[in-house]
């Protein structure tokens, strides 16, 4: 009688276990995402974040990292690739389907934002509070952006006027409407296209941050680097990481709250701050190699009348698809504003 107790109680155990989670099967995660691996997020935000939701999870969730579109496709389409589950998660940039998420345009509207660590932080809490009906056929898991923009081009850009007729790589729809003000003729197309397209003159540069400018060699293919030292910068790019609706929703909750516990606001600032620090080396790369950098503050209102046009249209863009553009603007100021250092 009493072996038969001890095997019942140890049979209800074991079920308690299984049914809280506690004893659940191992789950192995495909990551998927446009940069090569030595990139600032795919090696400082990214590769940290596997480390710590496996550690995190006793070693239960192992995480497969395939970096540079290794399970096919094209950048434009990771997103889908997240809602399809041909990944079990993606990193992209949200501005690679123009339209597909308006309200996120917010943050890439000229002269918005600066340091990309607090940005970054604003952008999340940005979405939640006003953009996660876009992202509904997933499972956000980081939302966030880089640091201030530069120009980067084979034309040296001293004042405004210099923008006159250069060709120009433009990373989302907002910033090349932006250029085009600026008198630019902008040139859409991933960021990995763009060292062929300068060697091959397609375009005279691009507007990316500094950090970029490093696993694309761009301080070696172009000559030239202006921007604004003062913040908000130039502009910014928004970026997101996100999870397949089903692989989440099958985890058990212990692991779910894994995945939980490393997302939202505060990762979204970890990838932001792998961005800030990449950009200062990315701009000492550019000094040692004797390029040309300028800085354009003494005249930044020139440049700020120009951005304002491109937000008025795009608030009267918003209103007209039944948004409130104009509070979509304010929401973005007041968050980066809550986050400033």
């Amino acid at each position: 009688m009493m072996g038969l107790l001890k095997k019942t109680a140890v049979l209800t155990s074991l079920l308690a276990m299984a049914a809280s989670g506690a004893w659940a099967q191992d789950v192995t995660l495909k990551l998927h995402q446009l940069l090569p691996m030595r990139a600032t997020i795919p090696a400082n935000a990214i590769e940290p974040w596997i480390k710590k939701v496996q550690e995190e999870s006793g070693g239960r969730i192992k995480i497969e990292h395939f970096p540079s579109m290794q399970l096919g496709g094209a950048p434009p389409e990771l997103y889908d690739q997240a809602v399809d589950g041909v990944a079990d998660i993606i990193w992209t940039v949200i501005g690679y389907t123009p339209g597909r998420f308006p309200k996120t345009e917010a943050f890439e509207l000229p002269f918005m934002v600066g340091n990309s660590a607090a940005s970054s932080k604003a952008f999340h809490q940005y979405v939640q509070a006003n953009g996660m009906d876009e992202f509904s056929d997933t499972h956000p898991i980081a939302l966030h952006t880089h640091g201030s923009g530069w120009i980067h081009s084979n034309i040296d850009v001293q004042t405004l006027d210099d923008m006159e007729g250069q060709k120009l790589r433009g990373p989302t729809r907002v910033t090349s409407q932006f250029l085009g003000k600026l008198g630019a003729t902008a040139v859409g197309m991933p960021v990995p296209a763009v060292p062929e397209a300068l060697s091959k003159g397609v375009v005279d540069g691009a507007i990316i941050p500094w950090e970029v400018t490093l696993p694309l060699r761009i301080s070696e293919l172009t000559e030239f680097h202006s921007g604004f030292a003062s913040q908000p910068g130039l502009y910014t790019a928004t970026f997101i990481m996100t999870m397949n609706n089903d692989s989440y929703s099958a985890l058990p909750d212990d692991l779910k709250a894994v995945i939980d516990a490393n997302s939202g606001p505060e990762t979204s600032a970890l990838f932001g701050a792998a961005m800030d620090a990449a950009d200062i080396l990315g701009r000492q790369v550019a000094t040692d190699a004797g390029n040309t950098i300028t800085e354009l503050d003494s005249e930044k209102g020139r440049w700020i009348e120009v951005g304002d046009q491109v937000t008025a249209e795009w608030i009267a863009e918003m209103d007209a698809k039944g948004l409130d553009g104009a509070a979509l603007v304010q929401s973005a100021k007041d968050f980066i504003a809550a986050n400033a250092d």
